[in-house]
Parts: structure tokens; sequence; C-alpha cells
């Protein structure tokens, strides 16, 4: 059984957000939301509403972010850098005039903020930041958290790639598979960091128990492959009896098309989970194959919906 009893979540619309709240739920906890839409406990811009959300909770787990799969035109990039820094800055606001704040914060980041890395894995001790729109969101986005009021542990989940049924990254990934596109994507080398739904709640779990922990957590299996490797796995348990290569002149047009990045799958994303191994956090999926296989097992034929920014 989890220790948490209460807890407050916010981004809970997102597919993690939702998958984290209902299991919760299920295991006794009472769970109180903060977000845009009217279902939402309290909203962001009411400081005061979520100040009295926040009392006497046992954790603050802050998930909003606008989606990164969209162009990143002006627009876009400002919806996305606010959707995370704002956010947190209002929380941190929040915390402040608490009367009892939870003890623990831990709020999303992304692996992505090391570098593009082809030649060893990058823990949180030993790790190179990278450079480009993506660091710069997820450096500002950790930054907010120094601001957090003292006696409140902070932890940055820097996540790999989240993976389940029902939606999130893998559904344009299974779509492509099932219409012939499950070959690699640019040259395929690229390294393929991720980590199932399931070990991202229980990695919350975790970090909530072990009151040894704070600062940046890489969430990610220890087992990352290849694109290449990645994409014959999903020809293989989907079923796809072939799977045309995708080089990146093609991948440009096509995110021009549906309105996405190149870099979310070109990019080589080597995250290792060096504080959660050490702690003694044992991965309920390690291995892709498994993974898959329970995704599969678990979603429906044809081509699925997508989400995107």
């Amino acid at each position: 059984m989890t220790g948490i009893r209460s807890a407050v979540v916010a981004g809970a619309s997102g597919y993690i957000g939702r998958y984290l709240v209902a299991r919760l739920r299920h295991r006794g906890a009472t769970v109180r939301t903060i977000g845009r839409g009217p279902g939402a406990d309290a909203r962001w811009g009411d400081t005061d509403a979520i100040a009295q959300l926040l009392d006497g909770s046992d954790v603050l787990v802050n998930l909003a972010g606008r989606s990164v799969s969209c162009r990143y035109n002006k627009r876009n990039t400002d919806l996305i850098f606010r959707s995370r820094v704002d956010t947190t800055a209002e929380l941190a606001q929040a915390l402040r005039v608490t009367t009892a704040p939870p003890s623990v914060w831990i709020n999303a980041s992304t692996g992505t903020i090391y570098r593009d890395a082809r030649d060893r894995p990058q823990d949180e001790a030993t790790g190179e930041l990278g450079g480009g729109f993506s660091v710069e969101v997820a450096r500002a986005w950790e930054r907010e958290l120094t601001d957090a009021p003292e006696g409140v542990r902070t932890v940055a989940l820097r996540m790999s790639i989240v993976i389940g049924a029902g939606g999130g990254a893998i559904n344009p990934i299974i779509n492509l598979t099932r219409m012939g596109f499950g070959g690699p994507m640019g040259d395929g080398g690229q390294v393929f960091s991720w980590v199932h739904v399931e070990d991202v709640a229980r990695a919350i779990d975790h970090l909530y128990a072990r009151s040894d922990i704070s600062g940046p957590v890489n969430v990610a299996t220890p087992n990352p492959v290849t694109n290449a490797a990645l994409m014959r796995q999903m020809r293989e348990v989907f079923g796809a009896p072939f799977g045309l290569p995708e080089p990146r002149w093609l991948l440009e047009i096509g995110g021009r098309i549906i309105g996405t990045e190149p870099e979310l799958v070109l990019k080589s994303r080597w995250v290792h989970p060096g504080v959660l191994l050490d702690s003694g956090f044992e991965f309920r999926f390690p291995a892709l194959r498994g993974a898959l296989a329970q995704i599969a097992s678990r979603t429906r034929r044809g081509l699925l919906p997508v989400q995107l920014g």
C-alpha cells in the first residue's frame, strides 16, 4: 500500500495525470486537482484557492505542461514555456502562504534536458546538459523549484518518453507501425529512453517514501534501445509484416504536415535512472518487449487517436 493518503495533482487532465489520479484513488487516497477545466478543484490563477487545497495534504505532484508535439513557432514555444514555468512558479507562491504545506513537492521535468548522447548514458551525477529550446525550458522549469518554502522537499522528475496503453507517446508509433511505416527513423541509431506509465506512478510512491531523496531524479528504465530496435519490436509485437524506413528528409516533410518537430524522434535520449536504482527501486516493466506486449494486450485494432499540440 502506498503511504500517500492525500495528494494534490496539478495537470491531472493529461495522460500521466489521469493514470496517477485513478491509481491513487483506487488505493484509497484523497486526490484533489489543479487545472484549467471545470472539473478541477482549484484553477490556475487563483493562488489563494490553490493554497487552501494544498493545506494539510501529504504531497503535491505537478504534471502541468502543454504538449511538445507541435511546431516550435513563436506562439507554441511561448505556450510551452508558460505552461510549465508559470504554473510551477504559482505553486511555489501558493506553498509559501500555506499554513500546513505538503512535505514533498514532486514536479515534472524532462530527460530531454541532457545533451544528444550516443556515447554514454546520462545520469543525475555525471549527465551533461544540452542546448536549445527544450533544454532551456527544462532549466527554467527546474529553477522554479528553488522557491519552495523551507521544509518542503522538492524532486524534479526528469522523465524519459512515457508509454502505456490508452494514450501518451506510444499511439503515434503504433499508428505508423500499422500503416507500414514501422522502419527505422533517421539512421535508427538514436537511443530511445522510455518508461512505462505504471513505473512513473510507482516511482512517485517510492520518492514520497524516501525522505532522503531530493533534486533531479531520472525516470527511465535502465534498458533503453535504439530507434531501430524499438521499431523492430513494434513490428513484432503489433504484427506488422514490414516497415518502411523514414529518413530524415521524410520526417521533416511529415512533421510539417502533421504539425510536429522531427527532433522528438531524432534526438538521442540516453537517460539512466541512477538515483532510483541506487535507492532500491525495482521497475515493473524493465524491458521494452514486456511493456509493449502489455500495451498491445490492452489496445484495440485500427488507427488510434493522437493528441497533437
